[in-house]
């Protein structure tokens, strides 16, 4: 997945390992698919990691689905 082009998440060296993060925050992008998995709804989430809105949820989540509807025309 190319998270470069969303702007809800950052990846800086020396922050936490180096993971996909929500910008400005240190809650890694696994975290939220680890709840969803787990049958959070993105209120729960965003409830449970302060810092984290519901606006960049939805943005990732849109990212992904743009990122894979493109994949699979491609």
């Amino acid at each position: 997945m190319k998270w470069s082009g969303c702007a809800e998440v950052e990846q800086t060296v020396g922050k936490v390992s180096g993971a996909w993060v929500f910008t400005g925050t240190r809650v890694p992008l696994a975290a939220l698919y680890e709840n969803l998995a787990c049958g959070a709804t993105i209120h729960d989430f965003v409830e449970w990691f302060p810092g984290v809105s519901e606006q960049q949820v939805k943005a990732v989540l849109a990212h992904e689905a743009m990122s894979l509807k493109k994949a699979l025309i491609t």
